[in-house]
């Protein structure tokens, strides 16, 4: 019972903006979910200026994609929707990239098993991407997700 009063304590902290470099997640609210329904979550990527990451549907190959995963949790995932990538070209490639730049949004929607207990709960995950500009791509990166949910 302790572990349930000192969760919402640290909601707070989930709130604040999470980051990974030059890209990072906004403020994330807690996600309120119903056994037995399906539930999205929507959640709000900030890219710095200058930067873009390759689209989860990169142009070449050997372009690292954008993807998001979510661990074993509280809540299934069935489908995660990326945005709609655009075209850009740059001088370092022949033909125009599939990219995202500025603010954007992946959205995921979840099911909540018939069985899953009420109460809150927290869902983890991972988005991998490679931000670059106009001259250079920096390392690939994870940036850790966490999503509050309460289940209903």
């Amino acid at each position: 019972m302790a572990s349930r009063r000192f969760w919402p304590a640290l909601l707070p902290g989930f709130l604040l903006a999470q980051s990974s470099g030059v890209l990072s997640l906004a403020p994330v609210e807690k996600l309120a979910a119903r056994r037995g329904a399906t539930v999205d979550a929507k959640m709000a990527f900030i890219l710095q200026p200058g930067y873009h990451t390759n689209s989860h549907t990169p142009s070449e190959d050997y372009l690292i994609p954008l993807k998001l995963t979510w661990d074993k949790g509280p809540l299934e995932v069935v489908e995660v929707v990326y945005p709609k990538p655009h075209f850009e070209k740059y001088s370092f490639s022949e033909k125009p990239l599939s990219v995202f730049t500025g603010n954007f949004h992946i959205v995921t929607r979840f099911k909540v098993a018939a069985g899953t207990p009420s109460g809150p709960n927290m869902m983890s995950g991972k988005l991998r991407y490679q931000a670059c500009n106009d001259k250079a791509c920096l390392p690939p990166k994870n940036l850790e997700v966490k999503l509050p949910v309460v289940i209903q």
